[in-house]
């Protein structure tokens, strides 16, 4: 891996719902920019270890709030992010989570924000499919969608699509904004 063009780091914030494809397209474009050096961030890695619990309004129900800006540990993942984007070693940093608009001190300082929009149905498979994996029943997984995840949804995620620069389609088995994405991020490293 060699650098092209150092002076600026590019900053690429990846958002959308849970299952929307934010990490693949994050894994995608560190791939196919391999030959610049590039730094992924995946804010599902930076929770809090006491999380805040959330009793469900119909059920009365407590979980365990993932979903909640208050779960993640925004100290920890600034540094992180601010050390990457600091350190003079890296051509592009990309930072992807569902929360991740949510945050002025994020959001403010990217150079371009992507949205991964698909729809709810879909969404809830692909989640399930991974929840189903690791140990949790299907109506474990459902009763907690249902009272919790959705809502969460709504009324931290899906506002958020109003900052984005870019709203790519995560249902749609295409890869032109993709590519387009990818060009602009080679061009602009570039200097062109």
């Amino acid at each position: 891996m060699q650098s092209l063009k150092r002076n600026h780091v590019y900053k690429i914030g990846i958002a959308g719902g849970s299952g929307s494809g934010k990490t693949r397209l994050s894994l995608y474009l560190e791939e196919q920019l391999s030959q610049l050096m590039v730094k992924v961030i995946h804010m599902d890695h930076y929770y809090k270890q006491v999380r805040p619990v959330y009793k469900a309004p119909f059920t009365d129900q407590e979980y365990e709030d993932f979903n909640h800006p208050d779960a993640v540990d925004l100290n920890r993942l600034y540094e992180e992010y601010t050390a990457a984007v600091q350190s003079h070693t890296f051509d592009v940093v990309i930072i992807e989570g569902f929360l991740l608009f949510h945050f002025p001190e994020f959001r403010n300082t990217l150079d371009v924000k992507v949205y991964i929009d698909c729809l709810p149905d879909e969404r809830m498979v692909r989640r399930m499919a991974w929840f189903l994996e690791k140990g949790y029943t299907y109506d474990e997984f459902t009763k907690e969608y249902l009272d919790l995840v959705r809502y969460r949804h709504d009324e931290f995620v899906e506002p958020t699509k109003w900052f984005a620069d870019i709203i790519l389609n995560g249902s749609k088995g295409t890869h032109k904004g993709t590519e387009i994405l990818l060009k602009w991020i080679l061009m602009r490293c570039r200097g062109l």
